[in-house]
């Protein structure tokens, strides 16, 4: 695709990855500042455990210390309303004005429209094809589709680099030394759309990196199904059917871009 036709592509991409919260939804209020949005289903269940009045501008947490343990517990009352759709075990952190103010079980963050921050891997062969992989169909999002390499939420407490090198290892099998070339990460998309669940809040970030020839990513979580090198042209006959994810088309378009000579 040219730059014209890249552009063009991700400009659509928009309706899809920049959307409003459904009707009913409620700003989460951390004091003054709004931290999350709450799904309808979501905000009587935490009206109903006391956690949050109800106030002109949304729903406001009545006890703001310990926050933690506050969102430990709103998780668990959530997932007993039926809420969450599956329990993952996993802290993710929870943002508010850009600082981190308690932990959260990942399996809530949606019903609470929730800050996530999501990291990803491009990459490329020394020929120019791109590595991507295919989501088990077992996942509870998108299942069966295309997906980048590598691409995961960073944990409560982890850096975005450690949380690259984590997924990379997990996704792909890859070494902290076999994407040690790799370009700064950096930040290229807001998501904001309505899933199932809630709504989906998430700083997407990327990083590119061409591995060596004699290196072949594995899956080791059992999230894939199967990983594949293509060349630009199948990859973009892809995108442009819809076979990648949102975030992945995102991702992998603007890499594209990025490559496109000047």
């Amino acid at each position: 695709m040219s730059n014209h036709a890249l552009k063009a592509f991700l400009s659509g991409l928009d309706d899809l990855a920049h959307q409003t919260p459904a009707a009913g939804t409620s700003a989460l209020l951390v004091g003054r500042s709004v931290c999350g949005r709450v799904s309808p289903q979501a905000s009587q269940v935490l009206l109903d455990g006391g956690f949050v009045r109800r106030q002109s501008h949304g729903l406001s947490l009545v006890q703001e210390q310990d926050l933690s343990n506050v969102f430990a517990q709103m998780a668990r009352c959530l997932q007993s309303a039926g809420c969450i759709p599956r329990w993952r075990g996993e802290l993710l952190d929870v943002w508010c004005d850009n600082n981190v103010i308690g932990a959260i079980e990942r399996g809530a963050v949606r019903s609470l429209g929730l800050l996530t921050r999501a990291v990803h891997l491009n990459a490329w062969s020394s020929h120019g094809h791109l590595w991507v992989a295919r989501r088990a169909l077992d996942k509870a999002t998108d299942p069966g589709m295309w997906d980048t390499l590598v691409g995961g939420l960073v944990g409560h407490g982890e850096s975005d680099e450690l949380a690259l090198e984590r997924e990379s290892a997990e996704e792909a099998g890859l070494s902290a030394a076999q994407i040690a070339g790799r370009e700064p990460i950096r930040g290229i998309y807001r998501m904001q759309r309505r899933v199932p669940e809630g709504f989906q809040c998430e700083e997407v970030l990327t990083s590119d990196c061409v591995l060596p020839d004699d290196v072949c990513p594995q899956n080791r979580d059992g999230e894939v199904m199967e990983i594949v090198c293509l060349p630009v042209t199948q990859i973009e006959e892809m995108l442009l059917a819809g076979q990648f994810t949102v975030e992945a088309s995102i991702v992998i378009a603007q890499s594209l871009l990025a490559r496109q000579p000047s």
